[in-house]
């Protein structure tokens, strides 16, 4: 008989964590498992890369009306009679101006949301919260299951989170997966009493289906221009990311006289401050947002040079991608770095600050034999995860 799983993720609008649940969907043996997907936003440039066989489930009309906006969820509450659904809507929106941390915010205002969705029909082998946080919350809270099983994609520590709310929810779940083994060592001594439950699954790559999407553009998808170095960050523009490094080590470079465009696919809430310090640089013609790309991968095939300048991650599925098309990578060395990148041998790790990022591109625009042994070390390795696939399968049937 097939087992039914269900998936939780706020969206799948951008980001490596979502990125990552499509890629994982596209490997499940769907005549051995029914499964659904629950999204608190049906919008997003991968909702087009879901298999078929997935489904997804209808939002509550409690959800809906509670993501109106404020004055007027709450007036259709109370024309409803629903005068708890009302105080929690406001509760809600209070709680989350009176931090200016995100992570915090979303902590302390997931009860009222809770409380008001309440519990989703259906009765589930197992449960998957796909992303920290709400969607582990939501298995926990409001999903009937047999199992429970969370998911952190980040680096635990450097979120600000409130360690004591996410100790309540992890004694909930059967097992906790994260993304590397340093990400696990992490979340081990920050929680040693769910030592036992932590494990590891890797991003699931697959090199066929990058190296396909890859080669679906063969024109130029950068202007072309002669003697310039392309240089190409992914990443949602959020401050983890360190854009505003990079921007600082793009001038460094024009101001040494180098010939070089800087791209960034991705979307987020710091585009206008990056936006203001790309003009206040006069780097308008060299550090170029393309927003986000439902298929980023000829955008990787046909640059110079892929750069992480993340002051925090997991692991960065985007070098993984970078990886697989035999990139020459720069990345900054984030607690997760040495887990994807082996420091000049097969990309350049480098200091958190925009000198040294300039200096790294500087030494690799510098040295085309080194960059080309970069390239020639990723294209002899084994880098395709699809395996990944039974960790989780084990998971579900055994762990």
């Amino acid at each position: 008989m097939k087992k039914n799983l269900l998936f939780v993720i706020p969206g799948l609008s951008a980001g490596g964590g979502e990125k990552s649940l499509v890629n994982l969907l596209g490997q499940i043996d769907y005549t051995k498992y029914n499964v659904d997907l629950f999204l608190f936003n049906h919008d997003g440039i991968f909702m087009e890369h879901l298999p078929d066989n997935v489904r997804i489930l209808p939002l509550p009309e409690a959800y809906e009306t509670f993501s109106k906006p404020l004055q007027k969820s709450i007036i259709t509450f109370l024309m409803r009679g629903e005068l708890k659904s009302a105080f929690n809507r406001t509760a809600y929106s209070v709680v989350n101006r009176l931090s200016s941390n995100h992570s915090i915010s979303e902590q302390r205002s997931w009860k009222y949301l809770s409380k008001t969705i309440g519990l989703i029909g259906g009765n589930y082998d197992v449960a998957i919260g796909f992303l920290e946080k709400t969607s582990t919350y939501f298995c926990v809270d409001n999903i009937k299951a047999n199992k429970k099983i969370g998911w952190v994609h980040i680096d635990y520590n450097k979120m600000g989170m409130n360690k004591k709310m996410d100790e309540i929810y992890f004694n909930n779940l059967q097992s906790i997966v994260t993304v590397s083994e340093e990400c696990a060592n992490i979340l081990k001594k920050t929680f040693p009493e769910q030592k036992s439950k932590v494990g590891v699954i890797y991003n699931i790559v697959s090199p066929m289906f990058i190296n396909s999407m890859a080669n679906q553009k063969k024109e130029n998808v950068f202007p072309e221009a002669s003697g310039e170095t392309v240089i190409l960050s992914i990443g949602r523009l959020h401050y983890q990311k360190g854009f505003d490094l990079a921007i600082k080590a793009c001038k460094v470079l024009i101001d040494k006289g180098y010939n070089v465009k800087w791209y960034i696919i991705g979307e987020g809430s710091e585009r206008n401050s990056l936006e203001r310090l790309i003009k206040q640089n006069n780097l308008e013609k060299h550090f170029i947002l393309l927003g986000l790309k439902s298929n980023p991968y000829p955008y990787i095939e046909q640059a110079d040079i892929y750069a992480q300048t993340s002051l925090f991650e997991g692991k960065a599925i985007a070098i993984d991608e970078a990886k697989i098309l035999a990139k020459p990578i720069l990345v900054t060395n984030f607690s997760t770095a040495s887990d994807q990148i082996n420091n000049e041998e097969n990309g350049l790790i480098v200091d958190i600050n925009a000198g040294c990022v300039a200096n790294g591109l500087e030494k690799m625009m510098n040295n085309r034999d080194l960059v080309q042994s970069y390239s020639t070390n990723l294209k002899q390795q084994h880098l395709g995860t699809e395996s990944e696939i039974e960790k989780l399968y084990n998971l579900i049937n055994n762990g």
